[in-house]
């Protein structure tokens, strides 16, 4: 699989800013909580702009955007109540970020790298500590900004409850990735490189995605597994119900400078975050300066979730490529699983022959 690689910032005088972030800073008093266009207002600090246009007179969003944003998917609960962090507590975290992820340790995915940050974590191991990683050199610097969740709604930064169906699911899902794979079914579609889902939020790793639009239709390309959707704007619904697909089936519009994307027909077997079949998915992508595309996502599924919920992923404009991600159906990572699976079970064979024949 390709891998980004990015400089890593030097933080000379970090130990004096990391005083004004202590290890918990529950103690702080609360910033001002509020919508999640009043979140974005504050995020950028950008006044009204007006964006470029494209041949047909829409706002412009072609390129290529980047999502190495660190802020966590969900508020930690050491920041609970808090929407913003102060400029200072984010130049603490970037300072410590950039000491502790300077190429040497174990590459930290998802949200690990503002946990680590916050916590003030002296070294970082992936994973279980024994499967092994590469290293951290590998990955592209994160971008740190003042939001403690990128989930803007609900107000409290996490994530609703969960149906006790979707309960009954994740455990199930669960204790099946930890059981020995009798094939290549029984592993995730991300790790037979089929499809990560849409829309993907996961930042750091192979994580932009590149936009083309016309008066039509727009294409929408992800870097991991090559992933690309094509979008028209024709007036039609949805296809029928029965029609189901990886990706779901997505028609856009225009509410104003806003392009507006509708997902659903989601495949049970494909949809994302652990949703069903009855995920609906908004997407709202809105270019509020020249550098930034605020990518905002609402997931709607009442066999999955108790109440729709919002986030938001400042997308930043970048002149790097896309790469090829060398991912394939069938690659030599499923057959290393597979493999090591039939090694552990001719390992296990004297023991349970011997066990049969004590019985």
């Amino acid at each position: 699989m390709s891998r980004r690689f990015a400089p890593f910032i030097g933080c000379a005088g970090s130990m004096a800013v990391a005083v004004l972030l202590t290890a918990s800073l529950a103690g702080q008093s609360p910033a001002a909580k509020g919508s999640a266009s009043a979140v974005a207002k504050a995020t950028t600090g950008a006044k009204a702009w007006t964006p470029p246009r494209a041949a047909d007179g829409h706002a412009d969003l072609t390129g290529v955007w980047a999502n190495n944003v660190a802020t966590p998917l969900e508020r930690p609960k050491v920041l609970e109540g808090r929407a913003q962090l102060t400029a200072q507590e984010v130049a603490a975290l970037q300072a410590r970020a950039a000491k502790l992820f300077n190429g040497d340790s174990d590459a930290a995915f998802g949200d690990s790298v503002f946990e680590a940050a916050l916590n003030d974590a002296k070294g970082f191991v992936s994973r279980d500590g024994k499967t092994g990683d590469y290293n951290h050199f590998w990955l592209v610097e994160r971008d740190f900004d003042n939001r403690t969740s990128l989930i803007t709604n609900p107000p409290d930064g996490k994530m609703p409850p969960l149906t006790p169906a979707a309960q009954a699911r994740r455990a199930a899902s669960a204790a099946a990735r930890v059981r020995r794979a009798e094939g290549p079914e029984d592993r995730s579609l991300g790790e037979r490189c089929i499809s990560f889902g849409v829309p993907r939020v996961n930042a750091g790793y192979n994580s932009y995605i590149q936009l083309f639009q016309s008066a039509d239709s727009v294409a929408i390309q992800m870097e991991t597994i090559h992933d690309a959707r094509l979008v028209p704007l024709d007036g039609k619904p949805h296809v029928a119900n029965n029609v189901r697909l990886w990706h779901g089936d997505s028609r856009r519009r225009w509410e104003g400078d806003t392009l507006v994307i509708d997902t659903t027909n989601y495949s049970s077997k494909g949809a994302v975050m652990g949703a069903t079949d009855k995920l609906h998915v908004i997407e709202r992508f809105t270019r509020v300066s020249p550098k930034t595309l605020h990518y905002e996502i609402t997931f709607d599924d009442s066999d999955t979730w108790t109440k729709t919920w919002t986030l938001m992923i400042p997308l930043k404009y970048t002149t790097d490529a896309i790469y090829e991600y060398a991912c394939h159906e069938g690659n030599s990572g499923l057959e290393g699983i597979l493999a090591g699976a039939r090694a552990e079970e001719r390992a296990e064979a004297p023991a349970k022959r011997a066990g049969t024949q004590e019985r």
